[in-house]
């Protein structure tokens, strides 16, 4: 059974930053794309960021393109989100997501691309 666990979220004034973490269990972990999504209420899913696990390629959203970096540990089967100069506007619950079909496409794969999720972290940043 595929488990992902997220970890890291928290509240923040702008500015500052945060690291999330996605461990993986149950899955493929090498050679596969996996995700950082993000939802603010009222709002749909949002593709953050990817990485393909077996090269370390990584795709970014526009709206997080310098601020944020997507990373991964291989010994630890685990994908981080370091989230700098945070905003207001990244507020938003904050998913990790697994995919089962290899190499990432050349920009963050839409959701249902995505075939595991975890339960989310959530990330506030006050003004």
């Amino acid at each position: 059974q595929v488990q992902l666990v997220e970890s890291g979220g928290g509240s923040v004034q702008a500015g500052g930053s945060l690291r999330l973490s996605c461990a993986a269990s149950g899955y493929t972990y090498s050679s596969n794309c996996m995700g950082w999504f993000r939802q603010a209420p009222g709002k749909e899913r949002e593709g953050v960021a990817a990485i393909y696990t077996g090269g370390g390629s990584t795709y970014y959203a526009d709206s997080v393109k310098g601020r944020f970096t997507i990373s991964q540990d291989n010994a630890k089967n685990t994908v981080y989100l370091q989230m700098n100069s945070l905003k207001p506007e990244d507020t938003a619950m904050y998913y990790c997501a697994a995919a089962d079909g290899g190499s990432c496409p050349p920009y963050v794969p839409p959701s249902y691309e995505y075939n595991y999720w975890g339960q989310g972290t959530q990330v506030t940043v006050s003004s």
